[in-house]
């Protein structure tokens, strides 16, 4: 399925060198420990907590809007400690989904409004349905899907999956285009867009 072309104002985003295009309705927390590695979408209203541990991003990455990154924590005696938190490559975060995971692996897919528990751990091409809760701490083993609240396993995904979460990544970046860039017969209809 072909996605839809989406058009942003440039001076809503900020598109940095590497490609990253990040909204400037977005808070970045310690913005210097968190590192995008290329091609990332953040959206507006997204929160990154960086001021709590370092936050590593893949390449070709969407988080949606209002989605919150958290670092994990364990609670010791003494305090509390923050954990880095490393997202893999090609990775798609839903709308309003909170993850508070120990690692991310690449060709992940998270749907909106998901709760992915402190020091989860997703591997390789896994997927979280729509309003899914992940119990802190579970593994989620490789092709699996996840649904539920709590969470369990409801399904496999196709061997193809790394190849259709590049291409899913891959198109929403090339569909996400700038409204200087845009044709002219579309800029007619997005006048308001302009206008924000």
């Amino acid at each position: 399925m072909e996605l839809q072309d989406s058009f942003y104002p440039r001076a809503q985003y900020i598109e940095t060198a590497t490609g990253n295009r990040v909204s400037r309705a977005s808070v970045l927390c310690g913005s210097q420990n968190i590192v995008l590695s290329g091609k990332v979408i953040v959206l507006s209203g997204v929160i990154i907590r960086g001021d709590l541990a370092n936050v590593r991003v893949g390449r070709h990455c969407v988080i949606s809007s209002k989605a919150v990154i958290r670092p994990p924590f364990k609670k010791f005696s003494k305090g509390v400690a923050f954990f880095p938190l490393h997202i893999g490559d090609h990775v798609y975060i839903g709308e309003g989904s909170v993850v508070n995971a120990a690692v991310i692996g690449s060709y992940v897919y998270i749907g909106k409004n998901c709760v992915i528990g402190r020091r989860c751990v997703l591997k390789d091409c896994c997927m979280i349905a729509d309003n899914t809760v992940l119990p802190p701490e579970t593994v989620v083993p490789p092709f699996a899907i996840y649904s539920g609240s709590p969470a369990k396993h409801t399904g496999d995904l196709p061997e193809a999956t790394q190849d259709l979460m590049t291409d899913y990544t891959k198109s929403c970046y090339h569909h996400f285009i700038r409204v200087k860039d845009m044709p002219p017969q579309a800029k007619e209809g997005t006048t308001k867009l302009i206008e924000i």
